[in-house]
């Protein structure tokens, strides 16, 4: 009698234990509801990109259905774009108003750009540095990995500046500073300038350059004779400020933090 209780116990626990196993979930997020839940495609549209083979996982071309991925860790190409697919991972552009420290504190409690995310609980790293007269675009984001390549003078991003200057421009202002010119702390050239504007004595100047070093788009219009009234950062690689109107935040979309990792080669 107590072996059929036995055996009976022990039949019921096995069935309990299968039962168990068939409910559990298989780890992972298909691949495809990944890529549209990140923005990048339909879920239609991302199989197909899959079938394709345009879709790379921790460097492997994927092109089967059913693949499950885990998006908080997964290193994810498509067409050889990096896409961004952590909840916990911000990239914000930030459009910075005269007057405001490119500085996340400050304690003589002068404006900053730490102000207007200071209900974040996450800790961002500032990319691209403005003076305090000049505006324009700064990125925000807690991807340290990221945010230091993009600032790293050997990954060489670019950036792009809106000048206005006295005028009028001479014919080899452009020349002399393409083929760069001497400063106190090093020489310096553009990688490209176009004269946007010129008109009443004033002239505006679209420069590219992948200089990082302090106030050097002041610094060299200034030693050639064309001292900056206004300087705007309209670019930091290929992502763009756009209309976005100023001291406004905005989130990335997939596309820029995919063209910003392209930039650094991740």
């Amino acid at each position: 009698m107590a072996e059929n209780t036995k055996f009976e116990w022990d039949e019921a626990d096995f069935a309990h234990t299968k039962k168990g196993a068939k409910a559990q979930e298989p780890e992972g997020v298909r691949l495809q509801k990944v890529l549209a839940q990140a923005g990048v495609a339909s879920r239609r549209h991302a199989e197909d990109l899959i079938r394709a083979g345009r879709v790379k996982v921790d460097g492997l071309i994927v092109r089967e259905m059913g693949m499950r991925v885990d998006p908080e860790n997964a290193v994810i190409h498509v067409d050889g774009n990096r896409v961004g697919f952590s909840e916990s991972q911000v990239y914000l552009a930030l459009n910075k108003e005269p007057g405001m420290l490119s500085t996340m504190s400050d304690d003589l409690g002068r404006p900053h750009i730490g102000q207007l995310v200071r209900d974040r609980t996450e800790r961002l790293f500032h990319v691209g540095r403005l003076d305090g007269d000049s505006e324009g675009l700064i990125l925000l984001t807690n991807d340290g990995d990221l945010a230091h390549r993009l600032t790293h003078p050997s990954y060489g991003v670019s950036k792009t500046y809106m000048a206005e200057v006295p005028g009028p421009i001479p014919r080899d202002l452009s020349r002399k500073l393409l083929k760069g010119i001497q400063l106190e702390d090093g020489p310096v050239k553009v990688d490209s300038i176009e004269i946007v504007d010129q008109h009443n004595g004033r002239a505006v100047l679209e420069l590219v350059i992948h200089e990082g070093r302090n106030h050097i788009v002041r610094r060299m219009l200034d030693e050639v004779g064309h001292p900056v009234s206004r300087l705007v950062r309209t670019k930091i690689g290929d992502v763009q400020l756009g209309h976005q109107r100023p001291g406004t935040i905005r989130k990335l979309n997939p596309v820029e933090i995919g063209l910003l990792y392209r930039a650094v080669g991740l």
